[in-house]
């Protein structure tokens, strides 16, 4: 399971006013609790006004390889902010996102293609999100053969299914699991990502649902999500979840994190 961490993230109060006061110090803890608790990426999204953003992302991307060495996932709806933003960073990054609305795939393929990086491809279009499981795969399939032409190859592809809340939609988990395994049928070589917690928003207790969700997402077929690492009932669940699944040879990885002591 490849886990982008998602804490960096301008919409939240705190990495706000840490952007807006350049306090480095709390963007790389951040960073450096989340690369410990074992994130793979690092999403950074400055979220902030268009005139202003690519500066305040570009400052994120500086600041947190200063602390850790992870590559980013680099997150904007803007091709300049996210070009600009390409040029600041040490490593190959991933982008965060294409989608099916035609001003921003005709804006960020060809980013993606020239950089031949891993790429978030989200299952809307300029319609909004579909609310069936054959309108998703319809516009996967399109993006698919986009991505094709334009020379990047699946396995550089991270497929999010849109998940969304249950709160609002009593098949939303019914319908993102069923995504995920069509997603897997289809296109074996891709991978399959999305944001873990969208499940539980606006219900108490919202852990609960994540974990069962993690679950059911993994055995659908999903080996990438975007999530706190830092969530201390995730990580266990996760490992215990692909060791039940065949995923961990011989327990390695659970084995290893009970040595570090990161099992309770």
């Amino acid at each position: 399971m490849m886990i982008i961490g998602e804490k960096i993230n301008g919409t939240r109060k705190q990495v706000a006013a840490a952007i807006r006061e350049r306090d480095a110090a709390s963007i790389e803890a951040l960073a450096r609790e989340q690369v410990e608790a074992g994130a793979d990426y690092l999403d950074v999204n400055a979220g902030t006004e268009p005139d202003r953003e690519a500066d305040d992302l570009i400052w994120l991307v500086q600041t947190v390889q200063q602390c850790v060495e992870v590559p980013l996932c680099l997150d904007s709806p803007n091709s300049a902010t996210l070009k600009r933003a390409i040029s600041a960073v040490d490593q190959l990054p991933m982008i965060n996102s294409i989608s099916g609305e035609q001003e921003r795939l005709e804006q960020v393929l060809p980013l993606v293609a020239e950089q031949q990086c891993p790429v978030i491809v989200l299952a809307l279009d300029q319609a909004g999100i579909p609310q069936t499981v054959d309108d998703r795969l319809n516009i996967i399939a399109h993006l698919v053969n986009a991505t094709r032409q334009a020379g990047i190859s699946d396995d550089k592809l991270y497929i999010d299914p849109l998940i969304m809340a249950v709160s609002t939609s009593d098949d939303a988990g019914l319908i993102a699991c069923e995504t995920i395994r069509s997603i897997r049928r289809q296109y074996p070589l891709a991978h399959i990502t999305g944001g873990l917690s969208n499940m539980s928003f606006g219900s108490p207790v919202r852990k609960y649902i994540n974990q069962a969700f993690l679950v059911l997402a993994l055995e659908a077929g999903m080996d990438s999500a975007i999530m706190d690492p830092c969530s201390p009932d995730m990580l266990p669940l996760l490992l215990a979840a692909e060791v039940v699944l065949g995923r961990d040879r011989f327990c390695n990885k659970y084995n290893r994190a009970f040595r570090a002591g990161k099992l309770g």
